[in-house]
């Protein structure tokens, strides 16, 4: 009798939750979305949310409010996302170093792979070797023949310790031999005033951070940290093209909410990003900045789960290895 009175009221919680998360569902979204961006405001990331963020709109109803939490490699703004109600007002734009580096090199407060709820992946972005513009080399070749020239005294900029350009920057010296000095900044858009100023010799960086550079003729852009070219920069060689074959690093950005938001909820985030990747609008702008936009098939939270799991078991073993840690 006793257990036939439990699973009776077994059942009629279940509903309860069910009828809950119906009435969440329909209300959702009652007031606007904050979109957590974990780096400064002006910076690659940062340009991507608020194209989104413009897109999303439309089908949500509501305003996406940014708010930009940088600092410690994107560790703070992606921690406040984790530690935020499961209600869908609080999201967070996160990409490879978030979700991926920092838990190899960071001692976080979270786990980046069972702390949140996988929304949809949104774009992949290859990276550009690129340097100030009074660099005396004039391609990828001769960069690396003066790097060589002057071990330990050239500068690379990175948006902070175990970020994608110092990540990369460790394996361009890896891959070539040569040896220079890390300065870590608040985040890549940061690294790149500096870059432009002359005060930092390269980066190895996003291409929607560097791009509006290259073109404005601010800094040289020597190559393409990827197998093919950019359709929005197709005169940038591929490493491949340039001298250093196989160097391939890039980053891809997706969307995540706390812990325990309801599918429903979850779903109904899904359907306004995937409605914005095909907006028109939107997919130039991002295409413009240098992203490649996941196609349909991959802009779920199923795939974003599958992806996010592979590419913690990929890099992991290697970025322990290197010995990245947090500064």
């Amino acid at each position: 009798m006793c257990s036939r009175r439990m699973l009776l009221i077994s059942v009629a919680l279940s509903a309860v939750g069910g009828f809950a998360e119906s009435a969440v569902a329909q209300t959702y979204p009652s007031r606007p979305v904050t979109m957590v961006v974990p780096f400064p405001a002006g910076g690659p990331t940062d340009t991507i949310g608020r194209i989104m963020a413009e897109g999303m709109r439309v089908s949500l109803g509501q305003s996406v409010i940014i708010e930009n939490a940088a600092g410690a490699s994107g560790s703070i703004g992606t921690g406040r996302v984790a530690r935020a109600p499961g209600d869908g007002y609080t999201i967070s734009l996160g990409l490879w170093t978030t979700h991926v580096v920092n838990g190899a090199v960071f001692p976080l407060t979270y786990d980046v792979l069972h702390d949140f709820e996988p929304v949809s992946l949104i774009v992949n972005t290859p990276l550009l070797i690129v340097a100030r513009k009074s660099m005396p080399a004039k391609n990828l070749k001769e960069f690396i023949a003066w790097l060589k020239a002057n071990p330990d005294k050239a500068t690379a900029g990175t948006g902070g310790p175990g970020g994608a350009s110092h990540v990369a920057g460790v394996y361009l010296q890896k891959e070539t031999g040569t040896r220079f000095q890390f300065v870590a900044d608040r985040g890549l858009g940061p690294a790149m005033q500096d870059l432009v100023a002359g005060q930092i010799d390269m980066i190895i960086d996003l291409a929607g951070n560097s791009l509006p550079q290259v073109r404005a003729g601010t800094i040289k852009a020597f190559a393409v940290t990827d197998s093919k070219r950019l359709p929005a920069a197709p005169e940038i060689p591929t490493v491949d093209e340039a001298g250093v074959p196989g160097l391939y690093v890039s980053t891809w950005h997706a969307f995540y909410a706390p812990k325990g938001t309801p599918k429903t909820v979850v779903g109904k985030l899904n359907t306004a990003i995937v409605d914005a990747l095909a907006d028109s609008a939107v997919r130039r702008k991002l295409i413009d900045l240098g992203q490649e936009i996941y196609p349909r098939e991959q802009q779920t939270p199923e795939a974003l789960a599958a992806f996010h799991k592979a590419e913690i078991e990929k890099w992991w073993p290697m970025l322990k290895a290197a010995g990245i840690k947090a500064e």
